[in-house]
């Protein structure tokens, strides 16, 4: 399959297009409304520092519908302890730069460039991208990051600190989910840490079919709280 070269028009190509590793697109910008078409059709971008902008659509695509979460004894038990303060929307740039900062740290890059880093809390400022935090002793101990589209809650990364810290943010957030009747949370990509929450793969024509369909209901643009 071709790489699509993209220019500064507002498009992207089908993303049945994409490759065997969903590599789609090359080029084009991170600008609030090029990312919003992304979300829609499916497509997000993953790159590196210093290479070009890449967009990717992998099929299958892991996602986890919020009802199916699974949450493991031990950490219903940290949960009931009441060891981390969860919140949203309180701190999102720190959460970003925090996801950044950990998987440099880790994997001895990050895709969360300064670029991103700008677009996304241009897209939080807007709306769009929320932040979950989770606080011990009123220092943040871990979170994550992503942006909403009708009923969908892409998520983009997660980071910790302290032990469970992301893990508990993520099934309050899963928790609001539910309540917002929010159908799907889209992964992105396949990892043993969402597995044991309950995502599964779907092949793409699925996974097209059901973002279409929760795409139909209202955004729940703003910020958003506990």
């Amino acid at each position: 399959m071709p790489i699509f070269q993209l220019t500064g028009d507002l498009v992207f190509p089908d993303p049945y297009r994409a490759d065997f590793d969903g590599l789609l697109a090359v080029g084009g910008d991170l600008g609030r409304e090029r990312l919003l078409l992304s979300y829609r059709l499916g497509i997000f971008p993953w790159y590196s520092e210093g290479d070009p902008i890449l967009w990717w659509s992998p099929d299958p695509r892991i996602v986890l519908f919020p009802e199916e979460l699974k949450v493991s004894r031990s950490l219903r038990q940290t949960i009931k302890k009441g060891i981390f303060r969860v919140t949203l929307d309180t701190a999102f740039e720190e959460v970003i730069r925090s996801c950044a900062t950990v998987h440099k740290k880790k994997d001895g890059g990050t895709w969360i460039t300064e670029e991103m880093i700008e677009a996304y809390v241009d897209l939080h400022n807007a709306g769009y991208a929320h932040s979950v935090e989770s606080w011990l002793d009123n220092t943040l101990a871990g979170g994550l990051y992503g942006v909403s589209l009708g009923g969908v809650f892409f998520g983009e990364s997660m980071f910790t600190l302290k032990n469970n810290a992301s893990k508990v943010a993520f099934v309050k957030l899963a928790g609001k989910l539910v309540e917002w009747d929010f159908p799907v949370i889209d992964c992105q990509i396949t990892t043993d840490h969402m597995i044991r929450f309950g995502a599964r793969e779907l092949p793409r024509p699925e996974f097209m079919a059901r973002l279409k369909r929760a795409l139909k209901l209202p955004t729940r643009k703003g910020k958003w709280t506990i």
